[in-house]
């Protein structure tokens, strides 16, 4: 097939070549169809971002060296000197993106752009004599690092773990809500000892929330040791400076943990832990939206229709849970690119090789479809509503779940000295497996087993619906 030129403006076909028509056309689904809800990554995820935190980190980077005299020559700089250099940061925006674009054309290195970037308004400061300092010692991992922990850092801070932990309390209030309506389970997918449909929730809103604390308490690691993590240009340049100190301090007052034995390279081992936490949350939220989707299409949850919204193109009854399908689906791409990025980062041949550099690019990606998919079941909770005469109706025609029930509490009479409670499971496999019971043979038979007069009162009150344990007792005692 022959290769399009850039600046054609139709394709071979003879259609109109969209890519030639605007910028805002997107290639992928995060920065098209389902920006608004992942657009917010961008101030902390996007190429521009990344720059923005490589100024950021060279500027502190530049008046930190200051600050502590690393160098002959070096004394701290006036406050004014210090808000000008950290309003470069502050002040990024479009503008500054197209020129760092600018500069890279030339210097064709990302990093370097960087720096120049911002040597050109020292001048401005009146720190043009300290243009030598930016970017002092620094390999480009050094910067790079930092930049990305920053990044990461704010996205989950500010983005991510707010959407996921009021996914959390979602789960948590339909639990509460829900903790003492019984349901009956279906343990591979058969009738079942019954439950509560808010316990079943519980579990949900519990496991996800353990994934949410250990993503909040991950330990954002940095490195600044130069190209081989041996300090080597720095003690060339200035030897009578603890430079480990230097480091250790500059790194802590960025927020992130410093990591002193290290290749060229952080080795990134903090994101492979935080991207398997993150992939965990993805799968265990797979699995509530397949158990949910699994409980509309029975009927225990009704949908509520969106006013004008069209369910099926040809099929105008129908109510599609595709909010649950797309989170499905967006977990699953999230879970692959997490997964790749957990297994790829922490290896680097020797010192340095630069498979992260092109790797760390997908990360915002791997957030985006993770925050696609929180964001989708919450809208996809907001509208259901628990049918429960369906749910009191299926519990109905499942007495032979009270079978549990019954052969346990011949087992304790039978501990207890009572007489006639032989075979129990037996007997009562016998009267229920594929057989449908109804309850009037259910008592029937409880009565004829010679039960004490305590037990065969207790046993014959009950139903499946009543048949639910200490249920609701566990959301209230245990969710918290």
């Amino acid at each position: 097939m022959r290769a399009m030129s850039n600046t054609a403006q139709t394709l071979p076909s003879g259609r109109v070549a969209l890519s030639q028509q605007s910028p805002a056309i997107a290639l992928g689904p995060l920065d098209g169809r389902y920006r608004p809800q992942t657009a917010v990554l961008v101030d902390y995820l996007s190429e521009a971002a990344l720059n923005r935190e490589r100024v950021h980190v060279e500027v502190e980077w530049f008046i930190h060296l200051c600050e502590q005299r690393a160098l002959t020559g070096l004394e701290p700089l006036s406050d004014e000197q210090k808000s000008g250099l950290r309003a470069i940061v502050t002040d990024f925006d479009a503008a500054s993106v197209a020129e760092l674009a600018e500069i890279e054309a030339v210097t064709v290195h990302d990093v370097k752009a960087v720096e120049y970037y911002i040597g050109r308004r020292l001048p401005g400061l009146g720190l043009e004599h300290l243009t030598p300092l930016v970017h002092f010692a620094c390999t480009s991992e050094d910067i790079n690092n930092l930049s990305y922990a920053l990044g990461i850092r704010d996205a989950i801070n500010h983005v991510w773990l707010p959407a996921a932990r009021e996914l959390v309390a979602a789960v948590a209030t339909m639990a509460r809500d829900a903790k003492a309506t019984p349901m009956l389970s279906h343990t591979h997918g058969q009738p079942a000892t019954p439950t509560t449909l808010g316990k079943e929730l519980a579990v949900f809103a519990r496991r996800l929330g353990r994934q949410v604390q250990r993503v909040a308490d991950t330990e954002f690691l940095g490195k600044l040791n130069g190209a081989t993590g041996t300090f080597a240009a720095h003690t060339a340049a200035a030897p009578d400076t603890d430079w480990p100190e230097t480091s250790r301090s500059f790194v802590s007052h960025l927020g992130l943990t410093w990591n002193p034995l290290t290749t060229q390279i952080e080795s990134h081992d903090w994101q492979a832990e935080l991207y398997a936490d993150m992939a965990r949350f993805n799968r265990i939220l797979h699995n509530l939206c397949t158990d949910v989707w699994s409980y509309i299409s029975i009927g225990y949850f009704h949908q509520i229709p969106v006013e004008g919204a069209t369910g099926s193109s040809t099929m105008p009854h129908k109510v599609n849970p595709i909010r649950f399908e797309n989170a499905e689906a967006n977990a699953e791409i999230s879970c692959s690119l997490l997964d790749t990025l957990a297994a790829t980062l922490v290896t680097s041949r020797w010192q340095r090789d630069l498979t992260d550099s092109s790797s760390q690019r997908n990360i915002g990606v791997a957030f985006g479809h993770s925050l696609l998919a929180v964001s989708n079941v919450l809208k996809g909770l907001d509208r259901l509503d628990v049918a429960q005469e369906v749910l009191a109706e299926d519990l109905d025609q499942n007495w032979e779940v009270l079978g549990e029930a019954v052969q346990t509490a011949m087992r304790a009479e039978a501990i207890a000295g009572r007489e006639g409670m032989d075979n129990p499971y037996e007997r009562l496999k016998e009267l229920t497996r594929g057989h449908r019971v109804d309850a009037d043979r259910m008592r029937e038979f409880i009565a004829g087993l010679g039960l004490s007069e305590d037990t065969a009162r207790r046993l014959s009150e009950l139903s499946p619906g009543q048949y639910t344990g200490l249920a609701e007792q566990l959301v209230d005692r245990y969710l918290d």
